[in-house]
C-alpha cells in the first residue's frame, strides 16, 4: 500500500457501493474461509453506527470517494 491511511470518521463510498461507509478501525485482522487476512480498513454503514454484524473490511484502493475526512492532529501524523 503506498497511500497514506484515512483518519478514523472518515465517510466514504466503496468501488460499486451504494452506500456510504465511516471508516471505525485501521490495520485489522480478520478470519475467513481461507485463513487469516488484513485489511487496510474497517467501516460501518453511515449514519447507522457499529454493529459487530455488519462491518465491512476493505482496502485503499476499494474506496471509490472520499465524502468526508475524519478529524487529523499532530497525533495522527505521527
Amino acid at each position: 500500500m503506498t497511500e497514506k491511511l484515512l483518519p478514523l470518521g472518515t465517510i466514504v463510498y466503496l468501488k460499486e457501493g451504494t452506500a456510504k461507509l465511516m471508516v471505525v478501525g485501521r490495520g485489522a485482522a480478520f478470519e475467513d474461509e481461507e485463513g487469516r487476512k488484513f485489511s487496510d480498513y474497517v467501516g460501518v454503514i453511515y449514519p447507522n453506527g457499529i454493529d459487530p454484524q455488519d462491518a465491512l473490511f476493505f482496502n485503499h484502493e476499494d474506496i471509490d470517494k472520499v465524502v468526508f475526512r475524519g478529524y487529523s492532529d499532530d497525533e495522527e501524523e505521527r
